[in-house]
């Protein structure tokens, strides 16, 4: 009995020692560390690429239409003519031959030679005279059976007055030695005719021209909707007849209407 009672007061005493030795020890062995919140860094933020701004485009101005400017006619000149010293074949394979020179007043700004040329070339068309057997034309610079002169609106007038003739500083006139074509209209066309001055000129060289071949009378409106006829003055109005420029229809039939003057 006593040997037991040591022996249990020493271990009491040993056990006693060892549970204060460390107070941690004394801390339940199922007790869990305390958590600790890692310190993982959290990543910068990758930066966005800023986007390159592009320049922006300027419009495109638009094309401004440019009118085209009309051309200055003066009103006199000096009534004295420089000659074309062109000279062409014949046009035509029958009637009669008529040569015929260009004459254009000194002063005014006209090329003779491109003149008589393009004269040439209108007389020369498939709808005009000679491609339908009314004569032949050549152009020539001296010996002419007939001369063509284009003017200024006073010296027309003047031309035209010696035959009696008042065209008011509009219009054209044939005379005894040719024709007298007004600058004016030559330049700027007509007002009652639809096509550009271009087209005038073959409505003024083959009503004029017309004349010269034999047709001495004017010619109305053939009906509502039809082509004027080459020998209607078309500058009065077309009484319901379309602008045309030539004597003969693109078929080669021959435009005509009832006979007024």
């Amino acid at each position: 009995m006593g040997v037991s009672l040591g022996a249990g007061v020493a271990l009491a005493h040993f056990q006693g020692r060892e549970d204060s030795a460390d107070p941690a020890a004394r801390a339940p062995l199922s007790a869990e560390p305390p958590s600790v919140a890692p310190t993982t860094a959290s990543p910068s933020p990758t930066p966005k690429p800023t986007p390159s701004k592009k320049p922006t485009p300027k419009p495109t101005p638009k094309p401004t239409a440019t009118k085209k400017k009309t051309p200055a006619v003066p009103q006199s000149g000096p009534g004295t003519f420089t000659t074309a010293t062109a000279s062409g074949k014949i046009t035509g394979t029958s009637g009669t031959l008529r040569r015929y020179r260009v004459q254009i007043e000194e002063g005014v700004d006209l090329s003779a030679r491109g003149t008589a040329e393009e004269i040439e070339a209108i007389l020369a068309h498939p709808r005009s005279w000679a491609a339908h057997g009314r004569g032949r034309f050549q152009l020539v610079a001296s010996n002419a059976d007939f001369v063509i002169r284009i003017a200024t609106p006073d010296t027309a007038d003047a031309l035209c007055a010696r035959q009696g003739l008042n065209t008011h500083g509009e219009l054209n006139c044939e005379t005894t030695d040719g024709v007298v074509v007004n600058l004016k209209r030559w330049m700027l066309g007509s007002p009652t005719f639809s096509g550009s001055p271009q087209q005038y000129r073959h409505l003024i060289i083959n009503h004029e021209v017309g004349h010269e071949i034999g047709i001495r009378q004017h010619m109305g409106c053939g009906g509502p909707g039809k082509p004027a006829p080459a020998m209607m003055q078309q500058i009065k109005g077309l009484n319901g007849c379309r602008s045309n420029e030539f004597p003969y229809s693109e078929e080669g039939i021959y435009i005509t209407g009832p006979i007024v003057s």
